[in-house]
């Protein structure tokens, strides 16, 4: 695809400065986003760990590992990253969102839902509907009547985490739907859009 040139130029520009300055965890967690956005999940797992042993301050900033983690099917160090992670930032809901992913694969998604830890103050309406949405508090419909309202940027955040909370509750068609749309009829310049990219690829869909 398109994209892939533009990630492999990336990664090489990465190589290429740890390569350089092999204390740098920065570059670290650069070069890992990258590997994440070409699929290369574990690669990017080594590269989150390198940075965290160079400087471990940044343990409850490597919200990046914990997507990773999810997607190397490593639930619960993924849902103890997102745990840490709140403790520094208490009002992102997608951080206790995708706790509650890699806890509903562990112990089920009601078990995750009763689980689900409290987030205020989050500015982005969608996803404090998103939210509402998992909390068992408001419909898909909800979700998406909000998502249009907000744009593409909205609507792409809405038809993600449909996707994801279908997916947790196996029901994998409306999961494929949802998250495929959300690839394909709403690219933004965003981390996440590039997650529905490889979740779509992991997925064969």
């Amino acid at each position: 695809m398109w994209f892939n040139n533009s990630l492999e130029n990336q990664l090489q520009h990465w190589n290429k400065i740890i390569n350089q300055q092999p204390q740098n965890a920065n570059a670290y967690i650069r070069r890992g986003m990258v590997k994440f956005q070409l699929a290369k999940i574990d690669e990017s797992i080594q590269d989150f760990d390198k940075a965290e042993q160079l400087e471990q301050r940044l343990k409850p900033y490597l919200w990046q590992r914990g997507l990773s983690y999810y997607y190397a099917e490593r639930f619960a160090e993924g849902a103890q990253q997102f745990e840490i992670d709140l403790t520094v930032n208490s009002q992102d809901v997608e951080e206790t969102v995708w706790r509650y992913l890699c806890m509903a694969r562990l112990v089920g998604v009601q078990a995750a839902r009763n689980s689900l830890l409290n987030v205020k103050n989050d500015p982005r309406e969608i996803m404090r509907c998103v939210y509402d949405l998992y909390a068992g508090n408001c419909t898909p419909d909800d979700v998406l009547n909000v998502g249009k309202l907000g744009g593409d940027r909205s609507s792409f955040y809405a038809h993600l985490y449909l996707g994801l909370y279908y997916e947790a509750q196996n029901h994998i068609e409306l999961a494929k739907d949802y998250i495929v749309k959300a690839a394909e009829n709403y690219k933004i310049e965003d981390y996440m859009w590039y997650l529905a990219q490889v979740h779509k690829k992991l997925r064969g869909w």
